[in-house]
């Protein structure tokens, strides 16, 4: 026996350490550990949002994937992104409606996703998997997005990460696009950990457009139907579905006649009418829907009759008018104000029906990850107990969705759940509680319904924010109001918001730093939808609503403007005066092509020629002067800090990347004169080939195992070793 006066002491320490440990390590999430979220590295380098990267999309048959990008199949490429080159990945068109509007303005501006991870399912960039290139389409100001996802990030909102690229393909200059940070594995992994719960993207088959969207809707079937002249079908009551082949004169005469005398005259001017008056006279005339149509496509209306196959029928015994103006939303005693009634099922609301997984298909056919029968239960369960309003902790996360809610109702978006549309959200469910993720704001700030009242929309109802239907068809927002507690909340969030980001000052030095940032580029970019001019006004316009918007909520939160829509139609003359600006001047759905477009010879890709008339060259990499200037750890703060949310009440916000004050930079005229092309799918050329990370297979940066359990694991092994050593030592002592 062992002579030493405390080693059964210290056995028993070392045991009982290492058992602690053990249990810890093993049963870490029931007692509250969360697991750390993967250290990726593409949160400080191509989303550092104070530069603007470039990305060069390298393909030999440009030309080939142009045609085809409407059927969003995938086609190889390489891409370089900040000099960095990732070989064999994948790109396709992407979009909805957008897809159809930038062929119909005369051009390939189209937004693009890249998958790295397409065909070898281990190459990432920095653990990076999905990656949206937005096209800003629609979005005169280029910050609609932008700022939203800014907004969100600030206000401890899991949103994904955005940043400006410039894009060159096979190192001609196509245009400033905004990269998105695909809501898929990467991002669940950075937000959550990789123990993550189930994603959805909600969205009726009647919407269209879009992978996961929809996919079964054929614009071009539904405009062949809708020109037939058929007119068949019996009358159909207010707030009911139509199908494709039901559109018919009368229907349209109804919905109209919904419209305001602005969108009016903006449809008659779509079908190459005079006015209003003569558009509506020849459409009581009309013995067909061809003969009224006038040759042009029923398709060009569908921005102002907002939406597409599918569309409800507006409730025209609605009343929704403000002082003159027309309200774009709703109110709550009449389902479907303004635009009419909503277009979605009501699965895509995230209403209740039965247990039944037919009822949500729209739902399920939609999943992001992959989903089990347990998955579909316990989301069911949770969405009756949600409808219920009962222990909404339990299926709520109750901080996050009014946080998302808070930004969400600010920025007025009415392409979305709270919208006739019920679309553009992602839900995501862990262990059977419920958020939601923004997606998709280039219509925001008013756009999806074009040239608004800007009273109306600067003094949209904080507490009644739904258009085409009433707040109860919403569940997930009614529970806010199902309680004063919660409303009380909400309301507090929102003063938090609007004294921290704009009564601050953060907004405006925000918005004056990311313009000088981008204007450079915008005034370059040789595809944009809109003038440089049309830009500096948009800009303008959108920080003039934002302040307005800002005043106004101040308002209603203190109670001196109504929060509601039947207040508002009762003491309209409390709201703020916002008849100073232009709406349309921001981009709404309504845009044309805009005036700064030189397109005449990339609708087959590029001509050298007309190249040279370009203003400024294909940028260089940012490599260097982000080496030179490395960002501060504040400037990324907001945007990737995933750990926790923010701290509302703090008196310093934090930065989201200062702008540069360099112009653009230029590259070489020869950069791209070494045969840098594909071939086969694979770039040739020593210029390409030299590129760092040519053939990157996965990140190296990220580790696939989280730092800190394997920490743990290994303290506890060592623990248990010593032990171990102790205890033979002894023993051969005795």
């Amino acid at each position: 026996m062992s002579t030493h006066k405390h080693i059964d002491q210290i056995c028993c320490v070392a045991i009982v350490l290492t058992l602690l440990l053990t249990v810890v390590f093993i049963n870490g999430e029931s007692l509250g550990i969360q697991a750390a979220s993967k250290a990726k590295g593409y949160e400080t380098r191509l989303f550092d949002t104070s530069t603007v990267h470039t990305i060069d999309i390298v393909m030999d048959d440009w030309e080939g994937f142009l045609e085809t990008c409407t059927s969003e199949e995938y086609a190889l490429c390489s891409v370089v992104i900040d000099q960095e080159a990732y070989k064999n990945v994948a790109i396709r068109a992407k979009g909805n409606t957008s897809l159809t509007q930038v062929a119909s303005y005369g051009n390939n501006r189209y937004s693009f996703k890249i998958e790295f991870d397409h065909y070898d399912s281990t190459k990432r960039y920095y653990g990076l998997d999905k990656l949206s290139l937005n096209n800003i389409i629609q979005d005169n100001t280029y910050l609609k997005d932008y700022l939203t996802y800014q907004m969100m990030g600030y206000f401890g909102v899991d949103a994904p990460l955005c940043s400006y690229v410039y894009i060159t393909v096979n190192g001609e200059e196509w245009g400033l696009y905004l990269a998105v940070e695909g809501v898929e594995e990467a991002f669940l992994e950075r937000n959550y950990g990789s123990d993550y719960g189930a994603l959805y993207k909600p969205d009726s088959q009647s919407m269209g457009g879009g992978r996961g969207n929809g996919g079964n809707f054929d614009i071009g079937d539904w405009q062949q139907e809708s020109s037939s002249g058929e007119n068949t079908t019996a009358a159909q009551q207010p707030g009911s579905r139509m199908s494709d082949a039901d559109f018919t004169l009368e229907r349209l005469q109804t919905m109209l006649n919904a419209l305001d005398d602005t969108a009016l005259q903006q449809a008659a001017q779509a079908l190459g009418y005079t006015d209003s008056a003569e558009m509506l006279s020849a459409l009581d005339s009309a013995a067909s829907m061809e003969a009224f149509l006038n040759g042009k496509d029923l398709s060009s209306l569908l921005p102002l009759l907002g939406g597409r196959s599918g569309m409800a029928m507006p409730d025209t015994g609605s009343t929704n008018t403000q002082g003159g103006m027309r309200l774009p939303g709703g109110n709550m005693e009449n389902e479907g104000g303004g635009m009419g009634g909503a277009m979605g099922s009501s699965d895509v609301s995230l209403i209740y029906s039965d247990d039944e997984y037919s009822s949500y298909q729209n739902i399920f056919n939609n999943a992001k990850t992959d989903i089990t029968d347990a998955d579909k239960d316990r989301l069911i369960a949770s969405l009756r107990q949600l409808n219920e309003c009962e222990n909404l902790e339990e299926v709520v996360d109750i901080d996050e969705v009014i946080r998302y809610f808070v930004v969400h109702n600010f920025v007025c978006n009415f392409d979305s759940y709270t919208g006739s549309m019920i679309h553009n959200y992602y839900l995501y469910e862990e262990n059977g509680q419920l958020s939601m993720i923004p997606w998709d704001y280039n219509l925001a700030f008013g756009g999806f319904q074009g040239a608004q009242d800007a009273t109306a929309l600067v003094n949209y109802p904080i507490d009644t924010p739904v258009s085409g239907g009433t707040v109860d068809s919403r569940p997930m927002l009614a529970w806010i109001f199902s309680s004063e507690e919660y409303t009380a909340l909400y309301h507090q969030y929102f003063s938090t918001f609007i004294s921290d980001y704009f009564n601050s000052g953060y907004f405006t030095g925000m918005i004056e730093r990311t313009q000088e940032l981008i204007s450079p580029y915008v005034e370059k970019d040789p595809t944009k939808f809109c003038t440089y001019e049309e830009f500096e006004a948009g800009i303008e316009t959108l920080k003039a609503f934002c302040l307005l918007r800002a005043e106004s909520i101040s308002g209603q939160l203190e109670g001196t403007i109504a929060s509601t829509s039947d207040g508002q139609l009762q003491s309209s003359d409390t709201l703020i005066d916002a008849s100073g600006i232009n709406i349309s001047d921001m981009g709404s759905m309504n845009n044309s092509m805009g005036g700064g477009m030189n397109m005449q010879n990339r609708m087959g890709g590029f001509d050298p020629a007309n190249e040279s008339q370009t203003t400024g060259q294909t940028q260089e990499s940012n490599a260097q002067s982000q080496t030179e200037n490395p960002p501060s750890t504040s400037a990324n703060e907001t945007q990737n800090d995933t750990g926790a949310r923010q701290n509302s009440n703090a008196s310093d916000p934090p930065q989201n990347g200062a702008a540069s004050d360099t112009q653009p930079p230029e590259m070489p005229d020869n950069a791209w004169q070494q045969g840098n092309r594909m071939q086969n799918g694979n770039a040739a050329g020593s210029s390409f080939e030299n590129l760092p990370g040519g053939d990157r297979a996965e990140d190296t940066a990220a580790t696939d195992q989280s730092a800190s359990a394997w920490l743990l694991l290994g303290a506890s092994a060592l623990i248990l070793i010593a032990g171990i050593l102790i205890a033979a030592f002894y023993k051969k002592r005795s």
